[in-house]
């Protein structure tokens, strides 16, 4: 059980602010939204976290969720190491690259051409330019409170109404990037018709997270997707579907094979990797063909293909395909926490919505009746999950530290860990209610 003695963390945390903006390299880090000092973690297996003071925790993070096979796996580990063995990093083609491109490609049909990038933010930057490219057109639209990256077309949000043009929701974006991003409320098919009708013509893509995870997990109205890949076909418009969560998560092929619909193009991420930094983006021949080599579309990465990164993603793709029923125990795990979770809330009195798609799941402190789009989504109590975090934390589970994140379940967390995850949340709801 971890105690409430974190100096080592304290230190580190001190030393980092001096160096590093806010003292984190990403900003959820910081747990400004839950409150108190962000943990430093030193070492990961399995379901579990030990952070640099000893404190050992189940681990329903899991990086983001590239861990789906838990941390270190051995056999991701040593492919890894055989891999480092024969050099990190050659700025030229190796044999890996095609063999994930390949593996890809088999599980996402809708791919027929892949790119290897170095993150979901560039993976998503890369699939729009190719998308404005292959069409001629400047617009794109997104929907509100899907996360593409930090590219600065995607850093927009909605102003005063659903066809507004948006305006920067960073410093450093330019006015004149923004006005190029259309940014409607998901879930919401009159939203787009009536943006597509007014302004079609100028819009190269639309990208979606068809699984929204970045304001908690909010899944699609049935048929919301469906009229999405229907109405960009009438328009001539490239549809992106943004799987860098939801791409082997959710199913082997992602979102794709789950629901049926297929993209134009799609950006990956995450599992991907094997917990290492990678993205890609692929699609139709026809709009692939336009990125250079092959077309004006420039785009280009030193360590795109990295060793390290192919190895360790390969050796989780394989171990995924070879285990087809590992979906169905992520399922079983995931919904056995789920309805954990729903039981402690009702037997304590306290409004919560759990949302879960497979294996990736958010519990919403909300009245109800459900969060199904970014602005039921901020109606949840923040303050309230803030203190639930610091509870769980002390009772030996991470979780998010922000409200509008997604817990994700691994092949490693046994019935054990989620039973012992439930008993914890139980216990930090009485204490707060005391």
């Amino acid at each position: 059980m971890p105690t409430d003695i974190r100096t080592r963390s304290r230190e580190l945390f001190e030393r980092a602010q001096a160096c590093i903006p806010g003292g984190v390299n990403s900003p959820v880090r910081a747990f400004r939204s839950v409150g108190g000092d962000p943990i430093f973690i030193r070492e990961a297996s399995g379901a579990l976290l030990r952070d640099v003071d000893g404190n050992e925790y189940i681990d329903f993070i899991g990086s983001w969720g590239p861990m789906i096979l838990g941390h270190a796996h051995p056999r991701v580990v040593e492919a890894i190491a055989r891999a480092a063995a024969h050099g990190t990093s050659f700025g030229a083609p190796c044999e890996l690259e095609v063999e994930l491109a390949e593996r890809v490609r088999s599980a996402f049909p809708s791919m027929e051409m892949v790119r290897m990038v170095n993150s979901g933010t560039e993976a998503g930057m890369s699939a729009l330019r190719a998308a404005r490219g292959f069409t001629g057109r400047s617009r794109v639209i997104k929907f509100v409170g899907c996360y593409h990256g930090h590219a600065d077309s995607f850093l927009v949000k909605a102003g005063s109404g659903a066809l507004t043009f948006g305006t920067p929701d960073s410093a450093g974006v330019p006015a004149e990037v923004a006005a190029h991003t259309i940014t409607l409320p998901f879930n919401d098919t009159r939203a787009v018709q009536e943006a597509v009708e007014r302004h079609g013509k100028e819009v190269a893509a639309l990208v979606v997270e068809p699984y929204p995870a970045n304001m908690g997990v909010v899944p699609p109205a049935p048929g919301f997707l469906e009229f999405l890949r229907e109405i960009t076909t009438a328009h001539s418009i490239v549809l992106i579907f943004d799987e860098v969560i939801s791409g082997f998560r959710v199913a082997y092929g992602g979102a794709q094979e789950r629901t049926g619909v297929r993209a134009d193009l799609t950006m990956l991420g995450k599992i991907i990797g094997g917990g290492l930094p990678v993205g890609a983006y692929g699609g139709r021949r026809d709009i692939m063909s336009c990125v250079s080599p092959l077309g004006p579309v420039y785009q280009a990465g030193t360590l795109s293909g990295n060793p390290l990164a192919m190895a360790a993603g390969l050796a989780t793709l394989r171990l995924l395909a070879e285990d087809r029923d590992i979906y169905n125990r992520l399922e079983r795990s995931a919904a056995r926490l789920e309805k954990g979770l729903r039981e402690v809330g009702e037997d304590a009195g306290v409004p919560m919505i759990c949302n879960r798609v497979g294996s990736m799941m958010t519990g919403f402190f909300h009245q109800g009746p459900k969060v199904d789009s970014y602005e039921t989504a901020c109606e949840a109590d923040t303050a309230f999950y803030g203190h639930f975090f610091r509870n769980m934390l002390k009772n030996g589970v991470m979780l998010a530290p922000s409200q509008f994140e997604a817990a994700f379940v691994s092949a490693a967390h046994t019935d054990e860990h989620v039973d012992r995850a439930i008993s914890a949340a139980r216990s930090a709801m009485q204490t707060m209610r005391a």
